[in-house]
């Protein structure tokens, strides 16, 4: 207790700079709380919004006359999925759903706040709501803000498909927010993104001064206190710091909460309360991190405690060992075994072994950074130091040589920041490989029944589609006993049909022509036969008939395709100013997941209540794919937000503390000119090494990711030129940053004797 209380005793008495660099370790440790919060919350979101949506998931009843029956229907508008529950009120209603007052009665509509805004701005969508809209859904029967969702009263006749429905609440949800595979694989790249710098960022705030503190303690080992007491005086100073940055942290991401929960992600909105910070959360943050910075802190005392002598002469340091570069070593074996494999082109099929080393080789790897990053730094400027003429390069290596810890403060929340982004743009291959597999085209089916000429062409303009066609279906006589055969037209020129599938082969524009997909057997349908298809012209009803032709257009069709017609039909060669009886438009876009919601909102916009079939893809999966990358983005930012605040933390306390050294090359006759260049050259090359080490080891753990993923996509080479740019720009941040350091102003009194 007596080293506790001297340790708080020696915080608030040894001057100003003491009090600015505590200061600096509770801003510090704060920003790192605050990210640590933020991270622990996000499952609390993805279960708060599960839970809602448990709650109102219907439970089958017994089949009777009386019962209520329920009717759940999934669309899309635009990109959103879009609910709606039928409800047929019967003689025993149920307890309703959560946020609604009572199950609804025959022309009754309760609809969700987000759906109330779209009805206002797009009134033809009330026709897909039969009846009135009474209220609206409160939040807890909603999954998230942005929900469109509603609840439609209807008579017992009206719901001939519907099922008895006894309540609501459920153990289980049919449309979690994020599936639980992929939210391991969340877990996993936010424990790589945020934690792992997040961890080397509280322990560099933790040992903030090093130098100053050490030669402190090292005079109270002198005076007789012993080993263990010198460690507790350190570890008292870094505890407080910590608990006092913990509770400024947790201040913080409630502020952040209230703002980013009203304004959400792109993809992703939550309400206030599901963001709030649960017990266990307040625990790991108030318990957690002064516990880590307590062992921090003894740590950091050892050398001061076991050699005090050493230290006040300021002895030059050992070199450090090379132990520290094993767990890269080790990370590295792991990986490079994946790696491999995927040449081999035998990726694992063992998944449980794989889920459980890619995560140990991701730590190993980030870890063995940090702590390989003083190695290097060490053993390449003592080489550089004694081959060197520059005076500037030569101080700079010289004083790496002799402190090589200043690269890991300075450089390893910058590193880690590029290693962690190599391993996001590996998720993201991930996920868009599940989204959208083995294809370059998204078509898109819209069934043109209440759609105008003028909206019809307005959709083919929408931005983001490439290409256009029309199918038409022949037309038959519905008094007939057996219905004749139906044969499907494509409307479309020559280059719009080569829009829309891979290649084509002998076509003719201005011709009626079949078409044979190449790979599949032929139709059916035999050269000379007569199909009928029905327009409407006006008021009249007009019939043209089309001959299957012998001349042929073989095309290629992409794997998942929307262009599936017997005959291809000139525009040219249909009656003017008419309008098909069934007729559905196929645009075609980029598979990207940005343009095919940019095409989806477009079509919301122009055609609210058309059907639109996406081919291949799900637009509840979109929606999961959407929340999964905003939370990996908001993970990005975090560790961005880690990794820049951890270089201005360090380079900040390495300033403070060298400012006697540079005091002292000053009044020796160095130049500002070559002090700053040495400042920069102290911080560029363990930087650049480091970043070139990042860049390596970060692409091969995202390659054996992606063999283990069990993608198609194992080499991610297009994310390189992004990685590379962000290296440069992070040397270049970094060498102006280092500028600032070197002051104009001489003040004798920072070297004189303690």
């Amino acid at each position: 207790m007596r080293e506790l209380l001297l340790g708080l005793r020696l915080l608030l008495g040894s001057g100003r700079g003491n009090r600015a660099r505590f200061l600096l370790m509770v801003l510090g440790g704060s920003i790192g709380v605050c990210c640590l919060a933020a991270v622990l919350t996000i499952p609390s979101i993805l279960d708060a919004r599960d839970g809602r949506t448990m709650a109102r998931e219907p439970r089958l009843g017994k089949e009777s006359a009386g019962a209520t029956l329920e009717l759940t229907q999934s669309d899309a508008y635009g990109s959103q999925p879009f609910g709606r529950v039928f409800l047929a009120r019967g003689e025993d209603a149920p307890e309703p759903p959560p946020g609604i007052p009572e199950v609804p009665r025959p022309g009754v509509v309760f609809v969700s706040p987000r759906l109330q805004e779209v009805l206002d701005r797009e009134p033809g969508l009330s026709g897909l709501l039969p009846g009135k809209v009474h209220g609206l859904i409160g939040p807890e029967g909603l999954g998230h803000p942005n929900e469109l969702f509603a609840y439609i009263g209807m008579r017992s006749d009206q719901l001939p498909e519907g099922t008895s429905v006894a309540g609501f609440g459920k153990r289980y949800v049919n449309s979690p927010a994020v599936e639980p595979s992929t939210l391991d694989i969340l877990r996993f790249t936010l424990a790589g993104v945020v934690l792992l710098p997040l961890a080397v960022f509280l322990s560099v705030c933790a040992r903030l001064s090093a130098a100053t503190r050490l030669r402190r303690l090292a005079a109270l080992r002198l005076l007789g206190l012993s080993i263990k007491g010198v460690q507790r005086v350190n570890a008292a100073e870094t505890v407080v710091a910590a608990l006092f940055g913990a509770v400024l942290g947790l201040a913080e991401y409630g502020a952040v909460n209230q703002l980013v929960a009203r304004v959400g992600l792109p993809g992703l909105k939550w309400y206030v309360d599901d963001g709030t910070l649960t017990a266990t959360t307040m625990a790991v943050c108030l318990i957690g991190c002064p516990v880590l910075a307590w062992f921090v802190g003894r740590a950091g005392a050892a050398k001061a405690a076991v050699n005090p002598l050493a230290t006040r002469r300021s002895a030059v340091a050992k070199p450090p060992r090379a132990w520290g570069a094993l767990l890269l070593i080790a990370g590295m074996g792991i990986v490079v075994g994946y790696c491999v494999l995927g040449v081999l082109d035998r990726p694992p099929r063992d998944t449980t072994v794989s889920a459980l080393l890619v995560p140990v080789a991701v730590v190993l790897v980030g870890g063995g950074l940090v702590l390989t990053l003083p190695i290097l730094s060490h053993r390449l400027s003592r080489r550089v130091a004694a081959v060197t003429g520059s005076l500037s390069l030569g101080l700079a290596m010289r004083r790496n040589e002799v402190e090589p810890g200043s690269a890991l403060r300075v450089a390893s929340g910058l590193v880690l920041l590029v290693f962690a982004a190599s391993l996001a743009q590996g998720v993201l291959v991930e996920l868009n490989q599940v989204s959208r597999p083995n294809t370059v085209q998204q078509d898109y089916r819209i069934l043109l029944d209440g759609i105008g000429a003028v909206d019809e062409k307005a959709l083919t303009l929408l931005p983001g589609v490439k290409g256009s066609v029309t199918e038409l279906r022949s037309w038959f006589d519905p008094n007939l006993d057996e219905p004749p055969p139906e044969i499907s037209a494509t409307v479309a020129t020559c280059t719009q049909l080569s829009e829309a599938v891979i290649d084509t082969t002998g076509c003719v524009d201005g011709k009626v022509m079949r078409l044979t997909r190449v790979g599949l057997p032929p139709e059916a349908n035999r050269p000379g036969e007569v199909y009928p298809f029905r327009f409407r012209q006006g008021s009249r009803q007009r019939t043209v008939a089309f001959t299957v032709p012998r001349q042929e257009v073989h095309f290629h069709a992409h794997a998942l395709s929307a262009v599936d017609s017997d005959i291809l039909v000139p525009p040219s060669m249909l009656p003017k100013d008419a309008r098909p009886d069934s007729s559905t438009l196929v645009l075609t876009s980029s598979p990207d997941p940005a343009v095919v919601r940019e095409v989806l909102d477009g079509i919301g916009g122009i055609a609210p209540t058309a059907t639109v079939d996406l081919v291949g893809t799900n637009v509840e999966g979109m929606q999961q794919i959407a929340v999964v990358k905003a939370l990996l983005g908001a993970g990005m930012v975090l560790g961005l937000v880690i990794g820049v605040a951890a270089y201005l933390v360090s380079v900040t306390d390495r300033a403070v503390e060298r400012r006697a050294q540079v005091t002292a090359l000053t009044l020796l006759g160095a130049r500002p000119r070559t002090l700053r260049a040495v400042q920069c050259a102290q911080v560029v090359l363990p930087l650049a090494v480091g970043l070139l080490l990042a860049l390596v080891t970060g692409k091969l753990t995202e390659s054996s990711y992606l063999i283990t993923g069990g993608g198609a996509v194992f080499w991610d080479g297009e994310g390189i030129p992004l990685l590379l740019l962000s290296a440069l720009g992070v040397v270049v941040v970094a060498a102006v940053g280092a500028l600032p350091l070197v002051g104009r102003r001489v003040n004798p009194e920072l070297i004189r004797r303690d």
